[in-house]
């Protein structure tokens, strides 16, 4: 809540700040030269006009300074900067505005518990005397003086913006709304899309726009249409009643020029089986364009038909211009979690190569019909492995006899892209649910067209899937009086967890403790986070028990050596907790919160009058995650396209599996590296995360690798680039401890740390999670 200070505090402050401000140049007329919003501007191509830094200086950066979290977790924030004034995340997810040339506090508005993890928008007035950093906290969109660090409360509801209002559903009904991806400023818009949950009977994810100034909602687009709206007879009759998902949780970007605002859509609810959704599914799976002022449809393309493999689109799409057929044309490449990329006339939507419509392999789950057919680029390779075969088979960490096992499992089922999963057959799926290209994953060279892609191959295993059917009224009853904290550990959070909490598919829960409080607890239970679904129907009373019995374990400490439990907040905190109101836990209500403890088990029922199956089927829990290790390197690559061409300039793996190379491996790449990002500079150079400690830098010719840096931890997020009194730095969140082999991708690991701390790099002060950031030398 807000606390009072005197005028004399608050004068000298906001001269301090002024003085940062002051004196700072607009963006240079041939590109930007900073960062002043999540992915560096509403284009998202994460290019930098920065001349210092080069192919032939790029190995002399060092460390400029680094500023701790202060904390023990893992962020996956990308810093803003503007001007002189770099705003991250850190202290038990605080947002801190630094000094970006020293990286001295300037301000701290403490204890945001839920705010998205990935990054913050901002917006200035034409004159800058309004300036104001939005985020989303808690199913909330809240605004912050950008100044001051002080809460404004003059935006939305006494500075509060409902997120579950507005969607056709009773907010008491909507457990989950909010996505860990920040929306894009366009003019005084805040372009927004969401993460309403991968359930049966999940909200639908519709597009919106609020202003920037008022809150106020100023256009919606259904992305589950209405009766009467384009794409409705995709679809059911009435199955904008009960379909969730096609929503925007990754990257949206804008053409300011034009106006065209373009979102990545993911699948529709539920993932894997849609008997209830019988059709093509518009607006699924589609890249979208949109009148940004108004919301009004353009165009789309659909990348897949009725989805049954969440082959969401999730990266930036990026704005290029091209050579074509003798034309210049204005393009828009989107990269999918199938491994294809997409490329458009930004306008007309028209494809720039054909696009094919292939048959695929039909299901076999009762009451599912599987489309047809599915389209497939022509002329553009994909990025990704598409199948895996036995040939495909690691030659790392897997014994003689698993590597036989492994074989006769694949050679017992059809595999490649598009295969269903079944309840007869287990099912291989590369790229799978978290492969391909994600958030963070797209970068370019706009003027020249030349499009990066950073993807995983990460191989999803599915097990035979499972036939549920709505629970009976004595198992209703069972449920309600299930109040033990084993026994609601066992029906909600086993599957993943594993049943002694040392995590599985998920994270390891025996450090708990030491990292989420009982309100972080409650807040991540009831609303979901990630891949982790909201259990709305759990009271307060159950959660308080869930948390006592899991944090009853021995604890292995907390990661990095950290002490535990929160700790107190140092520094200049102007303000704390966001708008009145803002961390209030909102119990959710009617058939989400009756139905609540059988999200795993069937979910919400079908609202009444609706035509759909009585029975589900879901796949295992986990997604199919617990095996990235099956598949041989490279496992994490950069894929350079010319779009003049259509071709591949170049692929490269991005670093080395540390195990692998003990025995014999190179150039492997990282397993389960999704979440990393790219800068690419006007000089030719791309810098890129690389999930093992690193952050390198490659020539864009060609991809030979410039300069490397061991970093104190492994990194999350996307990096960040911003020009300072005439000289550039870049910034790396580093948060992530790491590990390598078959494990890689035990999320465990990134939660807990149970891995030995690696020592300090050279020019940092210790291997605590860290903001670090780099410079060339001062010429002397």
């Amino acid at each position: 809540m807000g606390k009072n200070y005197s005028c004399a505090g608050t004068l000298f402050l906001l001269t301090t700040l002024i003085n940062l401000f002051s004196g700072c140049k607009n963006e240079s007329a041939k590109g930007p030269t900073s960062w002043k919003d999540y992915g560096g501007g509403v284009d998202q191509s994460k290019y930098v006009v920065a001349e210092d830094i080069n192919k032939s200086t790029v190995g002399q950066l060092q460390v400029a300074w680094s500023y701790s979290t202060d904390d023990d977790r893992v962020y996956q924030w990308n810093p803003v900067v503007v001007d002189t004034i770099m705003y991250v995340l850190a202290k038990n997810s605080s947002l801190v505005a630094l000094n970006a040339l020293t990286g001295k506090e300037i301000w701290i508005h403490a204890g945001l518990r839920g705010i998205a993890s990935r990054g913050i928008n901002y917006w200035e007035s034409k004159d800058r005397k309004d300036r104001r950093l939005l985020f989303q906290m808690n199913n909330y969109l809240q605004a912050i003086d950008a100044l001051t660090g002080k809460s404004i409360l003059s935006f939305g509801n006494k500075g509060l913006v409902d997120l579950k209002e507005g969607l056709g559903y009773d907010p008491k009904f909507v457990a989950r709304v909010q996505s860990n991806t920040p929306g894009k400023v366009f003019e005084n818009l805040l372009l927004m899309g969401s993460a309403p949950g991968e359930g049966y009977i999940s909200p639908a994810g519709h597009l919106r726009a609020y202003d920037v100034i008022t809150g106020k909602l100023i256009w919606t687009f259904h992305t589950v249409p209405h009766p009467g709206e384009f794409g409705y007879d995709t679809w059911p009759k009435d199955a904008y009643k009960y379909i969730g998902g096609a929503n925007t949780w990754g990257e949206i970007t804008v053409d300011e020029k034009r106006g065209i605002a373009y979102y990545p859509l993911g699948s529709p609810t539920y993932d894997y089986y849609g008997a209830d959704r019988i059709g093509k599914n518009l607006f699924g799976n589609c890249l979208l364009a949109l009148d940004a002022r108004t919301g009004e449809r353009l165009w789309h393309y659909q990348t897949v038909y009725h989805d049954l493999w969440d082959y969401d689109l999730a990266a930036a799409p990026q704005l290029v211009t091209v050579n074509h057929n003798g034309k210049r044309i204005d393009a828009v490449a989107a990269a999918s979690k199938s491994g294809f990329l997409f490329v458009f006339d930004r306008v007309t939507g028209e494809p720039l190569w054909p696009i094919e419509e292939k048959p695929v392999m039909a299901s076999d789950l009762p009451g599912e019909q599987a489309w047809p057919t599915q389209p497939f680029p022509t002329v553009v390779p994909p990025f990704n492995r598409q199948k895996i075969t036995p040939a495909d088979l690691n030659p790392y960490f897997l014994s003689d006899s698993e590597r036989v096992a492994w074989k006769k499992r694949l050679d017992s089922v059809p595999t490649g892209l598009f295969v269903p999963v079944s309840a007869n057959r287990e099912t291989f799926s590369i790229p799978g649910a978290v492969g391909g290209a994600n958030w963070g994953s797209t970068a370019s060279i706009p003027d020249k067209g030349i499009v990066f892609v950073r993807s995983t191959d990460y191989p999803s295993v599915y097990g035979r899937v499972i036939k549920r059917t709505p629970p009976t009224k004595e198992e209703q009853e069972a449920s309600r009086v299930m109040t033990s904290g084993q026994n609601i550990y066992m029906s909600t959070c086993q599957a993943c967890h594993g049943a002694d909490r040392r995590g599985g598919v998920a994270a390891e829960l025996l450090t708990l403790k030491d990292k989420l409080n009982l309100k972080e607890f409650q807040q991540v239970v009831n609303n979901g986070k990630g891949e982790m679904p909201a259990f709305p129907g759990l009271t307060e009373s159950d959660v308080k028990n869930l948390y006592n019995y899991i944090t009853t374990a021995p604890s292995r400490g907390p990661r990095l050596g950290g002490q535990g439990g929160p700790r107190k907040i140092t520094g200049p905190v102007v303000d704390s907790g966001g708008a009145p109101g803002g961390l209030a836990q909102r119990p959710v209500s009617g058939p989400a919160g009756a139905f609540g403890r059988f999200g795993m088990d069937y979910g919400i029922p079908y609202p009444e009058g609706v035509n759909a199956p009585v029975e589900r089927y879901f796949i295992p829990p986990g997604w199919g995650l617990s095996f990235s290790y099956i598949i041989s390197p490279p496992w994490s690559t950069i894929t350079a396209y010319d779009l003049n061409t259509g071709k591949i300039k170049w692929q490269v793996p991005v670093g080395t599996d540390e195990e692998a190379a003990r025995q014999g491996g190179k150039n492997t790449g990282i397993m389960a590296a999704q979440r990393q990002g790219m800068i690419v500079t006007s000089s030719g150079v791309l810098f890129c995360t690389g999930k093992d400690k690193r952050i390198y830098a490659f020539d864009v010719d060609n991809g030979k690798e410039l300069w490397s840096y061991e970093l104190p931890t492994g990194t999350e997020g996307i990096p960040a680039m911003y020009e300072a009194n005439g000289k550039h730095y870049l910034v790396v969140c580093a948060t992530t401890q790491i590990k390598f082999g078959r494990n890689s991708n035990d999320d465990a690991q990134n939660a807990a740390g149970g891995a030995a701390p690696q020592p300090a790099s050279p020019g940092l002060e210790s291997n605590k999670g860290s903001y670090v950031v780099f410079a060339l030398p001062d010429k002397k």
